[in-house]
């Protein structure tokens, strides 16, 4: 118990520094550029919050995914993209403005998008309904983490140009650190589960996560959105805000229901590590076409 209290706090902790980190290469005009880019907001939405959970429907039926695990799958489909998601897009050398702002919207969009997308999913698997209120104060804390810390680093970035350089590196090292813990955190903590939550959903969630990232990659691409652009939109695709539909899933005012956790459970192992594998690819891609 003590354990996941202090998790509780120092993960928003580490993140809000990780984003304070991201804050301090940022300035104003680097957001400005979101609203000519427009057009890749608008794709990187879509492909999130529409064609995504689509997506997510085919693998439930294609896996025959017991009722409870394709409504579990599919409120994962439906939560927003997570806040790591911006580091990964920085560590591939993606459009880090982009990837914050679709985090931030997304995270807004999904107050209405979720319980939509969930009751649906439970008329269609289960043949019943069950109301999801709107998870306003979930969305309030990733704006918090988000947004307050971007916000304080650029105005380092602005005022004390020469002290936000002096801090890049060590929160860089700081956020590869946090980044390699996570992992390791997930892998211990549900290390007793690991077998039985991948025998009954394992390759759907991994093929569900692989298409994430590689669709909200290519889809982009195909339509002329710059690399740095889409390897944003794959990110926030591919990491998702499994915290929040756990949450969701086994709350006694909501779902209430352990097993349609168990998807979001083993995609917040998986994520980590196809991210990171994505994310090198991605990286190496930038590099050589720089040279």
């Amino acid at each position: 118990m003590e354990s996941s209290v202090l998790l509780s706090i120092l993960l928003p902790v580490a993140l809000g520094i990780i984003m304070f980190g991201l804050g301090l290469s940022l300035s104003i005009a680097d957001f400005s550029r979101v609203v000519i880019y427009s057009k890749a907001v608008f794709i990187g939405l879509l492909c999130q919050m529409l064609i995504l959970p689509a997506v997510c429907f085919a693998i439930a039926k294609l896996f025959n995914l017991s009722p409870e695990l394709a409504v579990g799958l599919i409120l994962l489909s439906a939560s927003p993209g997570g806040v790591t998601s911006n580091f990964y897009t920085h560590l591939a050398k993606g459009d880090v403005v982009l990837g914050i702002t679709l985090t931030a919207v997304a995270s807004l969009l999904c107050i209405f998008t979720l319980p939509l997308i969930v009751n649906f999913s439970m008329q269609v698997f289960m043949y019943e309904s069950r109301y999801i209120p709107l998870q306003f104060s979930k969305v309030l804390q990733i704006f918090i983490i988000i947004l307050l810390p971007v916000a304080m680093g650029m105005v380092i970035h602005k005022k004390k140009n020469s002290l936000a350089s002096k801090l890049e590196k060590p929160v860089r090292i700081f956020s590869l650190l946090f980044l390699v813990a996570l992992i390791l955190m997930q892998v211990i903590k549900e290390r007793e589960n690991l077998e039985s939550f991948w025998q009954q959903t394992g390759m759907a969630v991994l093929s569900f996560n692989i298409i994430s990232l590689v669709a909200g990659f290519f889809i982009p691409w195909v339509i002329k959105i710059p690399i740095k652009q889409s390897i944003a939109i794959s990110m926030g695709g591919g990491i998702r805000n499994s915290t929040l539909a756990i949450t969701i899933a086994l709350s006694p005012s909501l779902l209430n229901n352990s097993t349609m956790s168990i998807p979001a459970a083993i995609y917040s192992l998986v994520m980590y590590f196809t991210a990171a594998l994505f994310g090198f690819i991605m990286s190496n891609k930038m590099r050589n076409k720089l040279k």
